[in-house]
């Protein structure tokens, strides 16, 4: 950082005591980062100034860290209990990893911003989720204007960097960027109008290009020579009038990881699958490590969860009884969550062709609508979102239970749960095809009418929890 700049942030932190006409936008940033911060993340703010923003994060452990000794002397004074640094964010020097790291309006004023991507990158564990906030460069000149004219503070020569540039800097500092998003398109409050832009309209396409701030999701780039078969793994397999099943899904279930669990939870059949649960587990006991147990509930939601709460491996899987995707592909979502390549792994049915009966048309055109709404949503790419088979990592897991307050108990099927929490943790999430497979026994549980409608109503209810925040 040259002189200067660093004389002009001491100038401004000594003059400024409080933001006024620019509260609205510093809120506004404060609040979409701390939807995803959470009460037991370490996080690290670089060029946190006056700390408001660290401060209006949940965290258990937060440090700020600024070149500029006013700004920390502010800091300090305005907010106790978090640790606050005066630090070149170009020589970061901090003997510790953070779960979150935030970088908001600060790479347009450093000079070399790959090297403090790359100073970024020794305070991070395998699993640390980086934000980088910064201008979209189509309002340049507007800002120019604003401060000539005395609505924004003026500041030194900034750097006006496109998201393509900005991924691009985070990958060659050794990041992978999984999430872009805009926001603000009125960086001022006016009542009802400032709700209306922003909290509504800003999130349709054609406004999304008008945005002020953007935002670069991003997470270490996965070590290569990381050993894969570190990992225990769960398979939780619900079972529902499925007794033909049952012994196949045991035959057809490679070995893989370092041990395999296998939990088979029945849930209220007409037929006799519990029975041959039990019949199963005693048969091969010497050769497999199956669990059993019957859920109190109703709905796929409640039977995962109830073998997720026996579960043991590091890694939780779901293996829908019916097998219409194929437990031979279970090792491609091992292997995908074990090397780092996503954090929660989705199954997609609609990447092959699939077998003439797997699926009815009308299911078929209601997962490409599901698949178009999460995409937009939760501005990750979707192929499929009801596909059963979705892993993640216990921890994670357990974190997500912990979120579902945020959201409550709104999905009987399970996969909207799993699929909203895993956005709101800010997890990385990857799609590993499957050719989806036609039934050999039994009849499909799902109504297409009534199970439809439902799902329209989740989506509606996620897109408040979730889009427009």
């Amino acid at each position: 950082m040259s002189a200067s700049k660093i004389q002009y942030f001491n100038q401004l932190a000594a003059k400024r005591k409080k933001r006024s006409l620019s509260a609205y936008y510093w809120n506004e940033i404060t609040v979409y980062c701390n939807y995803y911060s959470h009460e037991d993340n370490a996080v690290l703010e670089l060029g946190c100034g006056s700390g408001d923003l660290l401060a209006g994060l949940a965290g258990a452990k937060k440090v700020g860290i600024d070149f500029s000794e006013e700004a920390i002397a502010w800091a300090k004074e305005k907010h106790k209990g978090i640790d606050f640094m005066v630090m070149d964010v170009n020589n970061i020097n901090l003997n510790q990893q953070f779960d979150l790291i935030i970088i908001s309006n600060l790479i347009g004023f450093v000079d070399d911003i790959q090297l403090v991507f790359e100073q970024v990158k020794k305070c991070c564990h395998p699993n640390t989720k980086v934000i980088v906030q910064f201008y979209n460069s189509f309002w340049e000149p507007v800002i120019k204007i604003a401060e000539a004219i005395g609505l924004k503070t003026k500041t030194p020569t900034q750097n006006w960097l496109s998201t393509r540039d900005i991924n691009n800097l985070l990958y060659i500092s050794g990041f992978e960027v999984y999430r872009n998003t805009k926001r603000l398109i009125f960086p001022f409050y006016f009542p009802l109008l400032s709700a209306l832009l922003n909290k509504y309209l800003a999130k349709f396409p054609l406004f999304r290009f008008f945005s002020f701030n953007i935002y670069s999701f991003a997470k270490p780039l996965p070590d290569a020579n990381a050993p894969q078969n570190e990992f225990s793994t769960t398979v939780v397999i619900p079972a529902r009038n499925e007794s033909g099943n049952i012994e196949n899904a045991i035959l057809r279930l490679p070995k893989f990881g370092k041990h395999l669990e296998i939990i088979f939870v029945e849930g209220n059949s007409t037929d006799d699958t519990w029975e041959k649960i039990q019949e199963i587990q005693k048969k091969y006991a010497h050769s497999h490590d199956i669990k059993i147990t019957q859920q109190k509930g109703k709905g796929k939601a409640d039977a995962v969860r109830e073998g997720y709460k026996i579960a043991t491996g590091d890694i939780l899987m779901i293996l829908d009884a019916d097998l219409t995707v194929p437990p031979e592909d279970l090792p491609k979502f091992y292997n995908a969550i074990a090397s780092g390549k996503g954090d929660f792994i989705n199954g997609t049915r609609l990447v092959y062709p699939m077998d003439k009966e797997a699926m009815r048309f009308l299911n078929y055109l209601g997962n490409h609508f599901f698949s178009w709404a999460f995409t937009w949503l939760l501005e990750q790419r979707f192929k499929d979102t009801l596909c059963g088979t979705k892993v993640m990592f216990r921890s994670d897991y357990i974190k997500l239970t912990k979120n579902r307050k945020y959201f409550g108990d709104f999905d009987p099927f399970g996969d909207f749960d799993l699929l909203f929490g895993a956005h709101k943790l800010n997890l990385k999430i990857v799609e590993v095809p499957i050719r989806y497979r036609e039934r050999t026994y039994g009849s499909t549980n799902i109504s297409r009418f009534k199970h439809g409608v439902i799902l329209l109503r989740m989506c509606a209810f996620a897109s408040r929890k979730c889009k427009f925040i």
